[in-house]
């Protein structure tokens, strides 16, 4: 019986142990999910690859390339994916780490949509230059930690405050984080585009620089013109009317959410059916 029970635990620890590293590498997977560690993760991937196929297929020289840098990549990656580690250990403190996760809802969305077209169109007629940045999928925590902290709910008055000239957080972007204003005076990356117009300033170089790293949709109010703009995946929208801008912006933070919420819905219903 001794013997028995022994191995019947041994089996019962078994899975404790499987489910639990399950759990871990789940909770991990949504750390770094929407983060920039994604792509880097699909680069290793793509390593990985190389190195089975030029094994196959005999290519010495590539085999051996691709086997030193699976050798360094343990360095690698803690150097790389710092970010995300650190992030992955600050939840885990605060005890958030096994917390559930929330998708904005489609309200909050048109909300903040309503307060950035208010704001924008208040700061344009009286060219008081913004940059206003909205996270989506990629996140934008690098870029969040170089401005001041604010996690306030966003409302046009405060986006207005904000910029207005010579106040502290008037220089740099907000960035908007889950509805809410996450942080100001934020340092976003300009870009090295050499097709950029040269009457474009800094503001509208930062607008397509975060617009080329991440998947976020940035607006921009020109301090010179008044005009307002917006870009989205390394492509600028120049001179839009209020009208033009809530139309993008409920494209792509409202139109897309719902539509993406639905495909999930659709598939969580199959699941169910199916099983």
């Amino acid at each position: 019986m001794q013997f028995a029970d022994f191995t019947v635990w041994k089996y019962l620890a078994s899975i404790v142990d499987i489910v639990l590293v399950w759990y871990v590498i789940y909770k991990l997977i949504n750390v770094i999910k929407g983060t920039k560690a994604v792509q880097l993760l699909k680069g290793i991937l793509v390593i990985l690859l190389v190195r089975v196929v030029s094994e196959f297929l005999g290519l010495v020289t590539l085999s051996w390339m691709m086997q030193q840098a699976i050798n360094w990549g343990f360095l690698a990656i803690i150097i790389i994916f710092q970010p995300e580690l650190r992030r992955a250990l600050e939840q885990l403190g605060r005890g958030r780490f096994f917390s559930r996760s929330s998708n904005p809802d489609d309200d909050d969305q048109e909300k903040t949509v309503e307060a950035i077209i208010k704001a924008t169109d208040y700061m344009a007629k009286r060219r008081i230059g913004a940059l206003i940045s909205i996270e989506r999928e990629t996140g934008m925590g690098d870029y969040i930690e170089t401005g001041i902290p604010l996690n306030s709910s966003i409302s046009s008055e405060l986006l207005i405050n904000i910029f207005i000239p010579n106040t502290p957080l008037h220089d740099g972007a907000v960035i908007i984080q889950k509805n809410s204003v996450a942080a100001a005076a934020c340092y976003l990356p300009l870009s090295e585009s050499p097709f950029i117009s040269k009457e474009l300033g800094t503001r509208h170089r930062a607008a397509l620089g975060i617009s080329e790293v991440t998947d976020s949709i940035t607006v921009v109010v020109s301090e010179e013109t008044g005009s307002i703009s917006l870009t989205r995946n390394g492509e600028l929208h120049r001179d839009l009317k209020t009208d033009g801008l809530k139309e993008l912006l409920t494209s792509e933070l409202v139109i897309h959410n719902k539509a993406k919420q639905a495909s999930s819905t659709r598939w969580n219903w199959r699941g169910k059916n199916n099983g």
